[in-house]
């Protein structure tokens, strides 16, 4: 089915504060045709209901748990079965080594670079993107400003002929918000962790260990440039 050139981006992040005592930080997109929003969050919230899962609830990596581990991977496999959907990360493997003095920024402006990085491959100059961000705190609003002037700025769209909107949004009240924090979250937990470790969370290690399997990525190197349904990016710093 043609679905047009319009397309929903959501977008999310994990373990990204500058001193959260983490040492890899991704970033993470799961974008899809415009039209189809309904239809996915409709299946999303159907796999949530045959395991039990209260409507409005929601279902978030930090949750993932022994109880809930066939939750976590039915959705996993949903997103690798629906050819519409895409995922697109970007893994900074060790932010104690960032220098933003050298390049005269702070934490937040190379946040926001990042951004874009992660996700400037998504972008089509033929087609339109809405953007998405999860609502954090009082300063979601101020966080899409800064994301959408960036992303104008860097993809030279001034006019907003390709980056229609970014807008922060409750992540309990769309589905797919929900699926791109389990997708983000796993690349992160695989940059912090061995997961051969015994004393790890051994849900997490399924949700990680079913992405790789269903990708065929080992999700510790760059996936191809053009992989068009599992893309990440892992990000080293320049001049190094």
């Amino acid at each position: 089915m043609e679905w047009g050139n319009d397309y929903n981006v959501y977008c999310d992040e994990s373990c990204h504060l500058e001193k959260d005592g983490k040492k890899a930080m991704s970033l993470g997109a799961v974008w899809c045709p415009k039209g189809k929003v309904p239809e996915i969050n409709k299946r999303i919230q159907e796999i949530k209901e045959k395991h039990s899962i209260q409507k409005g609830a929601e279902v978030k990596w930090t949750k993932a748990s022994p109880g809930n581990m066939q939750l976590y991977l039915d959705i996993v496999d949903y997103f690798f079965d629906d050819d519409d959907v895409h995922f697109r990360g970007l893994v900074v493997p060790d932010k104690s080594i960032l220098d933003h003095g050298k390049f005269a920024q702070t934490h937040d402006e190379w946040y926001y670079k990042m951004y874009f990085e992660m996700l400037k491959i998504i972008f089509s100059p033929i087609a339109s993107y809405y953007v998405y961000i999860d609502i954090k705190d009082t300063h979601s609003t101020e966080n899409a400003r800064k994301l959408s002037d960036v992303c104008a700025n860097n993809a030279y769209d001034f006019n907003h002929d390709i980056i229609k909107r970014v807008q922060p949004i409750r992540s309990e009240e769309v589905q797919l918000m929900q699926l791109v924090d389990i997708l983000t979250g796993a690349l992160a937990y695989r940059h912090n962790h061995d997961t051969s470790e015994e004393k790890l969370n051994a849900t997490k290690v399924a949700i990680v260990n079913r992405i790789s399997k269903r990708s065929g990525y080992t999700l510790m190197k760059n996936t191809l440039f053009r992989e068009e349904k599992f893309n990440f990016l892992i990000w080293e710093p320049y001049g190094r």
